[in-house]
């Protein structure tokens, strides 16, 4: 596999129930995503965008196929390591539509929790955590809590916390859900920003067309497979 590729799909199938009740969400996926590439996931509701995004973050088992994270195949019909949880802390940030922060923890402890799960000390996690949250123009905020936190700056805090454990990927499901027209550009640049600086693969689930034309490239879920589509098809949107 290509030194560039951060994340390798192939036929990848998840299905749902049994018997009568068997439902096939997913059938054939294939596709890749190259180091400091920010792609947009996007489908119908009920497509499956967040099931594949959990595939992807080897919560969710697949039903069979393969996938490869970076040079390691993480799952082929079976996961290939019990270390699943280690990956995730490790190799993968997570962002979602909810900032999901604890709340009585504040902006510096929350962004360095997982570092320090992870057995970086605390000095050193705190470093990165103030790093990042001046990348992003919130650093005056470590100390706060969520609470007092406007919807946009905890959302940054919170793609900080996913940053916080330097992943190879970024899966975002929905980041920008929450938030108005110019927060979410705001958001959606600050990834792509990301994705060519720290060269990072970013998957960014979205239902938002307005989004799409900031994207480098569109992967789309149709007749239960992953295409790839043009990001210039959507550029009389933006």
């Amino acid at each position: 596999m290509s030194t560039n590729t951060a994340i390798k799909i192939e036929n990848l199938v998840k299905r749902f129930g049994k018997g009568d009740s068997l439902v096939e969400v997913i059938n054939g996926a294939s596709f890749e995503v190259k180091k400091g590439e920010l792609v947009a996931l996007i489908a119908p509701s009920g497509a499956g965008k967040t099931t594949l995004l959990m595939m992807i973050g080897c919560v969710e088992e697949p039903t069979s196929g393969t996938i490869w994270l970076g040079d390691e195949k993480v799952y082929e019909n079976r996961w290939l390591t019990k270390q699943t949880r280690k990956i995730r802390r490790e190799k993968i940030g997570f962002i979602f539509q909810a900032h999901y922060l604890i709340p009585f923890l504040n902006i510096i402890e929350n962004v360095t929790l997982i570092p320090q799960t992870n057995g970086l000390s605390k000095q050193e996690s705190e470093k990165i955590a103030i790093e990042l949250l001046d990348y992003f123009g919130i650093a005056d905020k470590a100390y706060s809590m969520p609470s007092s936190l406007s919807g946009g700056q905890n959302q940054r805090a919170a793609i900080a916390r996913a940053l916080a454990n330097k992943p190879e990927i970024i899966l975002a499901d929905e980041p920008t859900a929450a938030l108005d027209m110019k927060r979410s550009v705001d958001v959606v640049k600050m990834l792509k920003k990301i994705a060519q600086e720290q060269d990072v693969a970013i998957i960014m689930v979205t239902h938002d067309e307005a989004m799409l034309p900031l994207c480098d490239r569109i992967l789309k879920i149709k007749d239960k497979k992953v295409v790839s589509e043009e990001v210039s098809k959507f550029q009389d949107l933006h």
